[in-house]
This record gives structure tokens, C-alpha cells and sequence, in this order.
């Protein structure tokens, strides 16, 4: 299962966030999203749990604990596809064009 971990300290590192969940079991992955132009962690990151009973454990047991100084937010995460960034370009379709003629802005 795939976990969302959100309000890091910015401190926080992959290690740390790998060991606070190994206490609910096996950890394939954690990772926290830096970002690409300061290099900075952004706050939030993923960990990756192969056994669902684990995760959910690890989910339930985390949820609003400190970490590092700061109260986490622990959840499943959501899928890529559900994150409504299709809709970036407004009416426009993603080859630049109007879907229909309702669209268009006269």
C-alpha cells in the first residue's frame, strides 16, 4: 500500500521517515519529495508498505503523532489520476484546441 505522509519537518529525512514506519512492519520505500529547484524538502513524502494490514496499522498508529517536532498527517494515498490536473488548460484539450464550439470565447 502506498501511504501519504504530509506536514514533515523539512528536517526530516528518507532514514527517519523509513524507521518511524518500520515499527508497523516491512517498508519497501519512503521517500520525501524534494523540490527540484532548491533542493528543500517539500513537507511531504511517500512510504510503501507491502503487507496492507501493516500499512493500515502503521496509518492508524501515526495519524496526528510528532514527528521531528511536527504533528504528521498519515493517510492512504490517492492515485495520480485523481488529482483533477487534467483540468490545467481549463476548456482547452491538451492539443491546444476548443473540445466543442461552447467552449470557444468569442
Amino acid at each position: 500500500m502506498n501511504i501519504f505522509v504530509a506536514k514533515l519537518n523539512y528536517d526530516t529525512n528518507d532514514d527517519t521517515l523509513r524507521s518511524t514506519f518500520e515499527q508497523y512492519g516491512a517498508v519497501d520505500s519512503a521517500k520525501i519529495v524534494m523540490d527540484k529547484f532548491t533542493g528543500r524538502s517539500k513537507g511531504f513524502g511517500f512510504v510503501e508498505m507491502p503487507d496492507d494490514s501493516e500499512a493500515m496499522n502503521a496509518i492508524n498508529g501515526l495519524n496526528d503523532t510528532e514527528l521531528d517536532g511536527r504533528t504528521i498527517v498519515v493517510k492512504k494515498a490517492e492515485p495520480r489520476e485523481n488529482s483533477g490536473r487534467d483540468n490545467f488548460r481549463g476548456g482547452n484539450d491538451r492539443r491546444g484546441g476548443f473540445r466543442n464550439d461552447h467552449d470557444r470565447r468569442y
